[in-house]
């Protein structure tokens, strides 16, 4: 059965303008379907069917979009926000309105960020149930130890309502400050930063390295994105 959708809605999706916009090129008939010229933003399209273009330029309809962010810092992992810039502005060249983030990472801290419109792949990567590998870079204040490779690998009582679940701990240097990679498998509130506070230790930076198998790709800069290939998207599916 085809999928039909108005015409006005169709380019709006496709980030052609708003839907007053789009219907203001349809009434100066700059629209075309398939050959012919129209000037009816209710006109039905079927999707994958008809060919439409603006000014003579094809406009497809792409129903699912992904973009690999390195979140930087002093941002939120949010769509909107009337007091601070959220992950969603920096996708300047989003062809849709209704991306969000999968997940959110605090603030303060950087990495990997999947932003889509794909409401089915964000809940399988979130459920509890799937228990996704997350990978996160830190810096931490104080000399992480053997003992906290242990504690954190038998599973960490990180406060009365939460024991979190076994995590690998891989110590990269130590010292004053301590530097390590962190495998979790849940995403509660501020979890890293909770279980190296219950060891008497503060992380004094964060990055997220992983999201299952999607791999930051580190030639982005903080504030940088890239859409997810074909290849990255088979093996998060």
């Amino acid at each position: 059965m085809k999928e039909l959708m108005r015409l006005d809605k169709y380019l709006a999706d496709m980030g052609v303008g708003t839907r007053s916009e789009v219907k203001v090129l349809i009434k100066k008939r700059r629209v075309q379907v398939g050959n012919e010229v129209v000037n009816d933003p209710n006109r039905k399209i079927a999707i994958g069917v008809d060919s439409v273009r603006v000014d003579g330029r094809e406009v497809s309809y792409v129903h699912y979009e992904y973009y690999m962010l390195n979140k930087p810092a002093g941002v939120l992992s949010a769509t909107e926000d009337k007091h601070a810039k959220t992950v969603i502005d920096l996708i300047e060249t989003s062809k849709r309105k209704d991306l969000f983030p999968v997940g959110r990472l605090d603030k303060d801290t950087e990495g990997l960020l999947l932003i889509t419109n794909d409401g089915g792949l964000a809940h399988s990567l979130l459920s509890p149930k799937k228990h996704v590998d997350k990978e996160y870079y830190a810096k931490v204040e104080g000399v992480v130890t053997n003992e906290d490779v242990e504690a954190f690998a038998k599973g960490l009582q990180v406060d009365e309502d939460f024991k979190a679940m076994p995590a690998k701990l891989t110590i990269l240097s130590q010292g004053e400050f301590s530097e390590i990679t962190l495998i979790i498998q849940e995403g509660k509130f501020h979890q890293v930063k909770r279980m190296f506070e219950a060891m008497g230790k503060k992380v004094v930076y964060l990055k997220r390295l992983s999201m299952g198998s999607l791999q930051l790709d580190e030639s982005l800069q903080p504030g940088e994105y890239r859409e997810v290939t074909q290849e990255e998207l088979a093996l998060l599916k």
